[in-house]
């Protein structure tokens, strides 16, 4: 029972920014990304203030311990996707990450670190933040899309994937590595691979036609298939509609999905069927933060570790 929950954490961190907008140092690969806000500085700040408020609020409400914090930084517009610079495993480690744009360092907290460790069994904090000196990247759950349940990591190819950080990062953590190449539309190179690809208890969604190699995209389905879950195919225009960046969740009375409201809308009747076999879909509206080219999925960092209490 408790290997089959590893894949749904309780609990994940959440930043709830005063300075948000999308980030200039990150336009150049992340083609989900606004090239300009629809609104002024000062109303893009409140509404996406509002946004992760809200969306804590419904999490909450479904049984998942949110520990929400504030960033208050002006350097920090991305400090809202935490997901990206650490994460957390069912054994007791953490991991933090090396960041490709310069202004996405400043992220990382000692505060969130120190408060899992008062409050959360750590056993190990591994970190590789100071390769970034090399020039080596690998922003977490977002590069990753991790099977706890099956140890595989799966990742896309960009500049945020290094395959030396990742190679270091699966001997420590004991991962098997599946690496491929997948673009979007515009031909550019995904730039994190959990925009295409969730991996929940008994289903995987992935976008597989935007694997470049067919043969290779083939045995990515077949393997999740494998492993015992139901694959749903997105298409470009779903992914596009950050429908692969949704996270499993375990709430009160079951296991939920958190996915933006804007995902579910485009997602169809048989596709929303099939996930709420095995989940409680909890639909998140977030428009103002996929300004920035995450979604919920980014949004949460997922919390494996073991409670104190």
């Amino acid at each position: 029972m408790q290997k089959r929950r590893a894949q749904a954490p309780s609990a994940a961190v959440m930043i709830r920014p005063h300075h948000f907008r999308p980030n200039p140092e990150t336009q150049g690969d992340n083609a989900f990304q606004s090239r300009s806000a629809p609104q002024a500085a000062s109303e893009l700040k409140k509404r996406a203030f509002d946004e992760v408020s809200r969306a804590a609020t419904a999490l909450r409400e479904a049984g998942v311990r949110i520990d929400l914090f504030a960033d208050e930084e002006e350097q920090t517009p991305d400090s809202v996707f935490p997901n990206n610079w650490f994460s957390t495993h069912p054994d007791g480690d953490v991991a933090i990450y090396p960041m490709f744009t310069p202004n996405r360092r400043l992220e990382r907290r000692n505060d969130i670190i120190e408060m899992l460790k008062r409050e959360f069994r750590v056993r190990n904090i591994t970190d590789y933040s100071g390769l970034e000196q090399d020039g080596l990247y690998l922003e977490g759950t977002g590069a990753m899309v991790l099977d706890y349940i099956g140890r595989i990591a799966y990742v896309a190819r960009s500049n945020r994937s290094s395959q030396t950080v990742l190679e270091r990062f699966c001997a420590h953590f004991n991962y098997e590595p599946v690496v491929f190449a997948a673009t979007g539309r515009d031909g550019a190179p995904v730039y994190h691979t959990n925009v295409m690809m969730c991996i929940a208890t008994e289903f995987a969604l992935i976008g597989a036609d935007m694997i470049e190699d067919r043969e290779r995209a083939d045995g990515i389905t077949r393997r999740l298939g494998q492993s015992g879950r139901e694959v749903v195919a997105l298409n470009i225009d779903q992914i596009e509609n950050f429908a692969g960046n949704a996270i499993e969740l375990q709430g009160k009375s079951g296991r939920i999905l958190a996915i933006s409201a804007r995902a579910v809308a485009a997602l169809r009747r048989e596709q929303l069927a099939l996930i709420e076999n095995s989940v409680e879909i909890v639909p998140l509206a977030v428009p103002t933060i996929e300004l920035a080219g995450g979604s919920v999925r980014c949004m949460l960092a997922s919390n494996h570790l073991a409670p104190r209490n």
